[in-house]
């Protein structure tokens, strides 16, 4: 998911070179900051963006949708644009 796109072609029977399947997903930015990575992609097939972040040491991951028109920010501020989660009736 988070490797780029590439483009790469294919033998077809009659020796004709087809274009391979490109990857939906492009990595946009990556970042490193205190122990956690931080990636923007984007989605060429539907124009969605999304953040993952991961923390280095544990290797765990949390990867949301952002609106487009937030994506930079959420790249820079991912704690404050986290889906709310289902909350707790007291």
């Amino acid at each position: 998911m988070g490797q780029p796109a590439t483009e790469a072609t294919a033998e077809g029977a009659a020796g004709d070179a087809w274009p391979a399947l490109v990857q939906p997903s492009r990595e946009l930015a990556r970042r490193v900051s205190g122990g956690l990575e931080v990636t923007l992609y984007w989605r060429a097939d539907d124009d969605s963006t999304s953040v993952q972040i991961r923390q280095r040491e544990s290797d765990e991951a949390l990867l949301f949708p952002v609106a487009p028109e937030h994506a930079l920010d959420a790249f820079y501020h991912p704690f404050a644009h986290l889906p709310a989660g289902p909350q707790e009736s007291p």
